[in-house]
């Protein structure tokens, strides 16, 4: 889907995750997980139909009442940073961080400009305890 302009989206969220069970059934959802922090590509962003990205200051966070599991941001991310949550620590920490802050960072639905220093962070790992940070991003 790079290159290709999308047709513009309706602001409205999602109706309570259209189509979920009503049910105890476990659904899936997609997280973004340590190698975005301090990279923060944003492609995913562009390709995201329901607009469930919010954006920190050097992270972004997928909100899991609003995403569709369609799975079309996880190839996008160059890092390797967004996964189904069934990947996520078994403690279901990064379920936890994306649902926490995607409740109070602004909603990004346009890409921005990915920090110049990029390169230098994007093999690292561990990069939770050093460098993330809570404070909200500009969003779109």
């Amino acid at each position: 889907m790079r290159g290709i302009d999308k047709p513009p989206r309706a602001r409205e969220k999602p109706a309570a995750r259209r189509g979920r069970p009503e049910s105890n059934e476990r659904v899936m959802t997609y997280i973004v997980m340590d190698p975005c922090i301090k990279c923060k590509f944003m492609d995913c962003v562009e390709v995201c139909p329901v607009d469930c990205f919010y954006e920190g200051e050097n992270f972004l966070a997928i909100n899991p009442e609003e995403c569709i599991d369609c799975g079309v941001c996880e190839p996008e991310c160059p890092v390797d940073a967004i996964k189904p949550d069934t990947e996520d620590d078994a403690d279901g920490k990064w379920l936890r961080i994306n649902t926490e802050y995607a409740k109070i960072w602004p909603n990004i639905t346009v890409k921005g400009e990915p920090p110049a220093d990029k390169e230098a962070f994007e093999r690292e790992t561990g990069k939770f305890e050093k460098y993330f940070s809570a404070k909200p991003g500009r969003g779109s």
